[in-house]
């Protein structure tokens, strides 16, 4: 008899642990046929890729049916996502680079995601913490990091190896590595470029002032360090290699394909960039050359060698319909898994995000086939999150904008930057 009542409160038990689980998914599961739009920055040619991983979810998941569609940039999709907010016809899921999420929070257009990572369990722990500070705002999630990666340079390995040039580990080094890399003409013009800045985004070169201190947006989130005596010292500086034709900054219309292009060319022996284009960078040299790829200059204390990450998470706007975010749900938990998330970093160039691959024999496989990877991932504990402050995106490109006045068009440096300044603070008080 004991027996017997003890199985049966057992089965009691479990039933309530079954009717708990219902009771917490049951508002956000998919039980009709359903059909949603992803907007994401994919370029053709991860098509396959993104194809393959989104057959694989619809035999997963019969129910939801995905459709991509390739918005453009970055900076495109933010501008169609505001508007497509504020009409209220908006996708089910995003793509945002991370560069967004706080303004975003800020605004109220993603979902808060804890009650859907609450009721499936996700396990959000396995990002680690800079990754979920970089995808929450105020201590909520509201977004998903997806594909993530960190400033880089790539440099020509087989010159290197050839010529005896060491990459800078420092700031400080950075002048005598520009010195050896740099190949001038009969005429005086520059054949080879030590290094290009990439000038469209402030994020591929920002670390340079970051790890010597300088902050765009202090702590206190109404000053600046833009015209302070050492970004003036660095600003000064690099526009002096600028000057000398040891490097350039690559900045306006086909900036970043002109760049890449030198790089390929062998115009430049290295490049400021992004770790996610590993593969394209190696692709695209067809054999001709090594590929190299270093972590950026640390601060001139020989202590401070942090980066950033960047890449994009993945949103569901709030505006969006219940049944739209239920879908979209189970497509980011898809994709932000461990097995999905190793197959993109393997196959674009990204870092794997979750912590529970790191150790497998599938990751070990993954450096294997990315060699040059391994001496990045092997520092991503300095990857740290961007500046959160709501207005950072759009002070920075102020910033970025004044450097281009300086370097590609002679301003002078502590004047415009003093002006910089002015504009930044009145920025900031509007916030």
């Amino acid at each position: 008899m004991k027996k017997t009542i003890t199985m049966m409160l057992a089965a009691i038990m479990m039933l309530s642990v079954v009717g708990i689980a219902t009771t917490q998914t049951s508002k956000y599961d998919v039980t009709q046929p359903i059909t949603i739009t992803w907007w994401h920055a994919h370029e053709d040619q991860w098509n396959q890729y993104l194809n393959y991983m989104v057959e694989q979810f619809h035999k997963q998941n019969p129910l939801i049916t995905v459709k991509p569609v390739y918005i453009g940039a970055y900076a495109e999709i933010n501008t169609q996502l505001i508007a497509a907010v504020a009409s209220g016809d908006v996708p089910a899921l995003c793509t945002a680079n991370t560069s967004y999420p706080a303004s975003y929070g800020a605004a109220g257009i993603c979902e808060i995601l804890d009650p859907y990572i609450k009721a499936y369990g996700f396990d959000i722990a396995d990002f680690g913490e800079g990754l979920i500070a970089s995808t929450s705002y105020e201590g909520k999630q509201i977004c998903l990091p997806y594909l993530i990666s960190t400033q880089v340079m790539y440099y020509n390995k087989t010159m290197a190896d050839a010529e005896g040039i060491t990459m800078p580990k420092t700031f400080n080094e950075m002048e005598v590595f520009l010195k050896k890399a740099t190949i001038f003409n009969k005429d005086g013009s520059t054949a080879r470029y030590g290094a290009v800045f990439g000038g469209w985004d402030y994020w591929y070169y920002e670390m340079l002032y970051k790890n010597n201190g300088v902050e765009v947006v202090c702590k206190d989130g109404l000053t600046t360090d833009v015209n302070s005596k050492i970004s003036v010292e660095i600003t000064s500086k690099i526009k002096e290699w600028i000057d000398k034709g040891y490097a350039y900054y690559a900045y306006g219309t086909g900036a970043s394909a002109n760049m890449r292009q030198l790089f390929w060319d062998g115009g430049a022996f290295s490049v400021f960039h992004t770790s996610s284009l590993y593969d394209t960078y190696v692709q695209q040299t067809k054999g001709a050359f090594e590929v190299g790829m270093a972590w950026l200059p640390g601060g001139m204390d020989g202590k401070s060698f942090k980066s950033e990450v960047g890449g994009a998470a993945i949103l569901i706007p709030a505006v969006a319909s219940q049944r739209q975010k239920n879908a979209a749900w189970q497509f980011m938990m898809f994709m932000a898994s461990p097995e999905i998330n190793l197959y993109w970093a393997d196959k674009t160039g990204y870092f794997p995000t979750r912590q529970s691959v790191i150790g497998t024999r599938e990751y070990e496989k993954y450096l294997e086939r990315k060699p040059a990877m391994s001496n990045v991932v092997s520092m991503s504990s300095w990857i740290n999150p961007r500046n959160q402050h709501p207005a950072y995106d759009t002070v920075a490109n102020e910033w970025r904008h004044a450097l281009a006045r300086i370097f590609n068009e002679g301003a002078p440096v502590k004047a415009t930057l003093d002006d910089l300044a002015k504009t930044i603070t009145e920025i900031l008080e509007d916030f």
